[in-house]
């Protein structure tokens, strides 16, 4: 078997990796600079080290050849992390809707999460991509969670790590239930995103004011207190002359 240049396979993974990054973001500006609620809050991605996919590859069983990106179809990666759980249909929607880029695989954990407890919604997509000889296309993963599933991966992730993918039983049922709980809290504020959204669009509305309006608030405010001030001077000496 001819020996990979694994510098030259990743280097379209990267470029995809780049690109739909820039493109997932520009969707959340646009919406941010329309005064809209965008479903994306932000957006992260990764291209599998050589270590990880020999890792990933020889727990499958799969040959290491050129094939290997379709085999595990996560060498490119990224994620999407949204506020609310509705936010992750509204992302899968838009995805499904661009013609840059086609589904060929969708796992729904959202609604049906893993036996670990993760929860999450695991598009893989086929991206064409012009290199410097011509066109290819590659599979990038794309993976859309709220952030509390999100935190909850990691904690989790990072535990695989520690013991190397053996989490004893005790700890493994604590995620389980913290898995459960992050869950109601991300529905509960998915229940309430209305006020949520109103609220922070108040919020943004009011950093976005001019330096005028902001002065003037400055000036009622100092109106008021010295107001409050003079009266509550009036009301000592008012008192001084009762006494």
């Amino acid at each position: 078997m001819q020996k990979m240049d694994w510098e030259l396979y990743l280097l379209p993974f990267e470029q995809a990796v780049e690109e739909i990054k820039v493109k997932l973001k520009n969707i959340r500006n646009e919406l941010r600079k329309r005064k809209e609620h965008s479903p994306i809050e932000f957006v992260m991605g990764r291209v599998k080290t050589v270590a990880s996919i020999y890792a990933k590859a020889n727990r499958l069983q799969f040959p290491i050849n050129e094939q290997i990106a379709w085999e595990l179809r996560d060498i490119a990666g990224l994620r999407v992390i949204c506020q609310f759980i509705d936010d992750i249909p509204a992302v899968v929607e838009m995805i499904r809707q661009r013609n840059d880029m086609k589904i060929f695989l969708e796992k729904d954990y959202v609604t049906r999460p893993k036996e670990s407890g993760y929860r999450g919604y695991h598009l893989a997509v086929e991206y064409p991509l012009m290199t410097a000889r011509g066109q290819v296309t590659i599979p990038v993963e794309i993976q859309i969670r709220t952030l509390g599933m999100n935190f909850w991966a990691t904690i989790e992730h990072s535990l695989n790590y520690k013991y190397e993918g053996i989490i004893p039983a005790d700890i493994r049922q604590r995620l389980i239930e913290a898995a459960k709980a992050s869950y109601k809290l991300d529905s509960e504020m998915n229940n309430i995103r209305e006020e949520i959204k109103e609220a922070q669009m108040a919020f943004k509305r009011k950093k976005e004011l001019p330096m005028e309006s902001l002065l003037s608030m400055v000036e009622i405010d100092l109106d008021e207190d010295s107001l409050e001030m003079g009266e509550a001077a009036t009301g000592e000496k008012e008192t001084e002359g009762m006494e």
